[in-house]
């Protein structure tokens, strides 16, 4: 009787973890779904990511929605969001990333109460706040390109891998979500600190690892998880070498109106992804990482290139960033998802 009871415990536990890896909402392809966009006129779009206002002529790219391999991605409900998240506040902090995402999900929910009133603010400097008062929701973003503090020091600025005094504006919001990676790629500072050490410069990996392990610490000592959810988002991939997605002749992401099709990226996954895992997993527990590397990925398709101001304006073409309506809805579908459905 106690080994039938045992076996059948062990067979619950089976399915119960198989019914957990059917549903990884971030493995899966996209499928062309005419009920999509979520939304088609925003007014809180900057013109950086704003592709429609710049003349963005194909229509494809805004019908993709994201089917994970083996479940069903609840579609995002507004009304649903407004109610269960009526009082709480969410923030996302980060680069210009973070700022698609935090338009993409104003956009969303204005979008299903465009006569409700909201207001919009800044304070502390750095920190957007969109407010839907009816609702006391509170969508708000953090300008924060590092997590770790970038400083003015009489040598000049200093980037500090052990100093976190920013994270005082994180403290007390419902849900955060952080992303770390682009402009580690680029120098802003005049030294780097570390351990009370100044250097010029070192391997920008290994920064970021220090960087991230030191947020990972300050999550493990300021964050309540009955109060706070916390999730990292991995890297944002960049769609400059279409040898990556054998396209050989393409000219990095201008032209481009579909994704790649199929559910593996001939590329692969950024190397730098695993740095990011590997970094805050060895440190903390309490942080979520929020897997939208692989999806993001596929879709070439999805940036602005030259359909946005600086395109207009004849400066560059942009692989980075992501046209709003557009794949940053997806990021904010799964979060809904993750937080309230």
């Amino acid at each position: 009787m106690a080994a039938t009871y045992l076996l059948l415990c062990l067979s619950l536990l089976a399915e119960a973890l198989v019914q957990g890896q059917q549903c990884n909402f971030f493995e899966g392809s996209w499928v062309i779904d005419d009920a999509y966009p979520l939304y088609t006129n925003c007014s809180f779009i900057s013109d950086e990511f704003n592709c429609q206002k710049y003349g963005r002529p194909d229509k494809k790219y805004l019908k993709y929605r994201w089917k994970p391999t083996a479940c069903e991605l609840p579609r995002f409900n507004a009304l649903n969001f407004l109610e269960k998240f009526r009082g709480k506040s969410i923030m996302f902090v980060g680069d210009s990333i973070s700022r698609n995402q935090y338009e993409s999900l104003i956009c969303m929910l204005h979008s299903a109460v465009p006569n409700t009133n909201y207001s919009r603010s800044t304070r502390d400097g750095n920190i957007s706040i969109f407010e839907l008062t009816e609702y006391e929701i509170k969508v708000m973003r953090d300008q924060n390109a590092y997590l770790v503090d970038l400083v003015q020091e009489k040598v000049g600025n200093v980037l500090k891998l052990n100093s976190i005094q920013g994270g005082k504006l994180w403290l007390g919001i419902d849900v955060l979500v952080f992303n770390s990676w682009h402009w580690w790629n680029r120098k802003t500072w005049d030294y780097i600190e570390f351990r009370g050490n100044y250097v010029k410069d070192m391997d920008r990996i290994i920064a970021l690892n220090i960087a991230l392990r030191t947020w990972a610490d300050w999550v493990n000592t300021n964050i309540n998880p009955k109060n706070t959810t916390v999730f990292f988002q991995g890297l944002s991939p960049t769609h400059y070498d279409g040898k990556k997605w054998n396209e050989t002749k393409a000219d990095r992401c201008l032209g481009q109106t579909e994704p790649v099709l199929g559910t593996t990226y001939p590329g692969g996954i950024p190397p730098e992804l695993a740095v990011q895992k590997t970094s805050i997993v060895a440190v903390t527990d309490l942080v979520k990482f929020f897997d939208t590397t692989n999806l993001s990925l596929f879709r070439k398709d999805g940036h602005p290139s030259k359909f946005n101001v600086k395109g207009a304006a004849g400066n560059g073409v942009d692989c980075i960033h992501w046209c709003v309506p557009g794949v940053p809805d997806t990021w904010n579908e799964i979060l809904y998802n993750l937080i309230v459905a």
